[in-house]
């Protein structure tokens, strides 16, 4: 289209010059002649210089329309990016519940090295875990547990609420919870799932000694610090010594096992206080220990052991660098002024032990392992006393104390990822070889 106005104009200004020059006879000067053709020449000049620039204006100016309807493009394009930021950072604001589904369990096989007729399998427990979070700070915690397969009047198994409490973050490093929780003591209690733990089944001083899995209903406060520091404290129900029966064994076979309440229409006159500490302060490295405390009576009517406390600590350490896994623990309890009750017990094979305790040693090593296997042989020595010792009684009425149980452990823990382990050991009973036994296991946890 310039070039069409530009050949118009030009044409017009010949025609208009070729007009102009007047008819002269043939022998008119030369000269006036070719100062017309210069002079028309000129304006030609003129009119193409003028052209020239207003094409060039006109390029300019379609040039800025260009770039300002591209601008308009662009702003309109991140007014809408900002208000969808802006929608989403509003939704990053308010985060969603979330519930998660958690479980373990484990079957285990075990037969007696010197009667094979006594071997036995067993669906040990499975456990369904529940965990929802109400929002970044609060969220409850809730596992269900069946122990022996099956649950019934008729049956040994047990049905039972192993965790079911609320925690709520109250600024960063420390929360705290209320309801039926673990309590913090040793290595065990608070994981005791099958693929954390070697071993077919769960150490003895961390059964017979602290009763694990053992949980406490009430109220819990925890922290930890930059340097590595955790704590933990609470104010809980306690054991039930009016449930102790002299005549059976289990007292013998955990004293605080067969007191525990586990949140069962708890007695909760006398209410038990724990504290526990731990240090990570070097990659690896565990040193902890924590202790519980409460009387044990609840103000029973007629019950002459109302006085009586129960006391349980713990110090335990473990280091693990790398794929050598080494581990300690020391447990202790103790049961106060029992004198009376004892006197009431006279003549039966178990009465209430004035003091309990255990400990033991443990070493393994990842000797192979990949992208989806590892095995880990191990070896664990550990020596154990349900009735360390009993109060003083007239003379001819007490009960000698018990006698140390040493237990050697040796075996091998088979992986698959992370989530399933096979598992493999043999037991040697130091005091009484009748049980040493050969174990396997399967466990699983995710």
């Amino acid at each position: 289209m310039k070039k069409t106005v530009f050949n118009k104009v030009l044409g017009a200004a010949l025609v208009s010059a070729a007009f102009a020059i007047p008819a002269a006879p043939a022998h008119a000067g030369e000269t006036e002649l070719l100062q017309k053709i210069e002079k028309l020449a000129a304006e030609l000049d003129a009119i193409k210089a003028e052209l020239a620039a207003t094409r060039k204006k006109t390029d300019t100016v379609e040039r800025k329309q260009e770039a300002l309807s591209s601008t308009v493009a662009k702003n309109s394009a991140t007014v809408a990016t900002v208000a969808a930021v802006a929608g989403n950072a509003e939704s990053a604001a308010k985060p969603q519940a979330q519930t998660v589904i958690s479980s373990y369990g484990e079957v285990n096989y075990s037969r007696p090295r010197e009667s094979s007729n006594q071997a036995s399998a067993d669906v040990a427990r499975a456990v369904i875990g529940i965990t929802h979070r109400f929002s970044e700070k609060t969220k409850m915690v809730a596992e269900f547990e069946w122990e022996h397969a099956i649950a019934s009047k008729g049956d040994q198994g047990e049905s039972a609420v192993e965790q079911l409490y609320v925690e709520h973050e109250l600024r960063s490093g420390l929360s705290t919870k209320a309801g039926l929780f673990l309590i913090p003591m040793g290595l065990l209690n608070t994981s005791h799932e099958p693929t954390a733990y070697y071993g077919v089944q769960r150490n003895f001083v961390e059964t017979a000694i602290i009763p694990t899995t053992w949980r406490e209903a009430g109220f819990g406060l925890s922290g930890s610090t930059d340097n590595g520091f955790s704590w933990d404290a609470g104010l809980t129900t306690g054991f039930d010594l009016t449930k102790w029966d002299a005549a059976s064994g289990a007292g013998r076979e955990s004293p605080l096992g067969s007191i525990h309440q586990e949140g069962q229409l708890a007695k909760s006159r006398d209410l038990s206080v724990h504290a526990a500490a731990n240090w990570r302060g070097i990659p690896g490295l565990l040193l902890g220990g924590s202790v519980f405390s409460g009387k044990a009576g609840h103000a029973t009517t007629d019950f002459v052991g109302n006085d009586a406390r129960v006391t349980l600590w713990d110090l335990h350490a473990r280091y693990n660098p790398g794929k050598l896994d080494l581990s300690a623990l020391y447990a202790r309890g103790s049961i106060s002024n029992t004198e009376a009750l004892n006197l009431t017990m006279v003549g039966q094979p178990n009465p209430v032990p004035s003091s309990f305790a255990g400990w033991y040693l443990q070493a393994a090593y990842q000797l192979w392992n990949n992208a989806d296997y590892s095995f880990a042989p191990f070896l664990r020595y550990e020596q154990f006393n349900t009735a360390k010792s009993y109060v003083a009684l007239p003379q001819g009425l007490g009960i000698a104390a018990g006698s140390d149980e040493k237990v050697t452990t040796i075996g091998a823990s088979f992986k698959i990822g992370e989530g399933v382990v096979f598992k493999t050991d043999y037991q040697k009973f130091q005091r009484d070889s009748s049980r040493d036994r050969y174990n396997l296991g399967v466990g699983y946890a995710f």
